[in-house]
């Protein structure tokens, strides 16, 4: 499948698909987004709500490290203790991670190294970036996710269900209810209706909250037994 690097609506770049006409990230501005989505209504919700010691974070499609490297920096910011599993089938090229400018971007510089090391490091390993960060990058599928009450935190950032519907069923979304730890949250950029109707289905709880620029909403999830 043809690849690019495109520069998205904030200037921080990001890769299309070019068959799918799908991207790794909103068009409208991929540091935007993951700050909205993932950061703000994710990990600083968690943080506010339940203020839990250590957060466990699963991320679906660890694909360009940009939700990871801004955890990270937030972990380092805020002194949060954050254990990182990301999850994907398939990794993306080195040549293609040292084309995104978001080391630049996020004012990053003093961390370049880490952002390197987050993609150059071995899969099914812990990673210790640093005292505050540990990262371990798993390369399979989301069906083949297994794990049990581990995570306070999912990030669902797979691709779109108008390409990937099989990513976005309710058989995907009982693995993620089994891996949630209770008072865990799950935050999505995706809105649409029957994806809040398969995350309903297995019992979590949704909200409809504004979404990043460029989309009216997105969904966050909490499991509460």
């Amino acid at each position: 499948m043809k690849r690019k690097i495109i520069t998205t609506g904030d200037g921080s770049t990001t890769i299309h698909l070019e068959e799918w006409n799908e991207h790794y990230h909103s068009t409208h501005g991929a540091i935007q987004e993951a700050n909205h989505v993932f950061i703000k209504t994710g990990l600083h919700h968690i943080k506010q709500t339940f203020n839990p010691d250590q957060i466990h974070i699963l991320e679906i499609g660890f694909g360009t490290g940009l939700n990871a490297f801004i955890s990270y920096l937030e972990a380092k910011k805020h002194a949060f203790h954050i254990n990182y599993n990301g999850v994907e089938a398939y990794p993306v090229a080195s040549a293609e991670i040292t084309q995104l400018n978001y080391i630049s971007k996020l004012n990053a510089e003093s961390e370049k190294s880490i952002f390197e090391k987050m993609h150059v490091c071995d899969w099914e390993k812990e990673t210790i970036l640093s005292e505050n960060f540990k990262l371990t990058k798993r390369q399979q599928f989301f069906d083949q996710i297994n794990d049990k009450e581990q995570f306070n935190l999912i990030y669902f950032d797979a691709f779109g269900a108008d390409v990937q519907p099989e990513l976005w069923t309710v058989s995907i979304f009982q693995k993620m209810y089994n891996a949630m730890q209770n008072k865990g949250i799950l935050v999505t950029y995706a809105a649409k209706g029957s994806v809040r109707r398969a995350m309903q289905k297995v019992g979590l709880k949704v909200e409809r909250l504004p979404g990043p620029p460029g989309k009216r909403e997105m969904l966050r999830a909490t499991k509460i037994n």
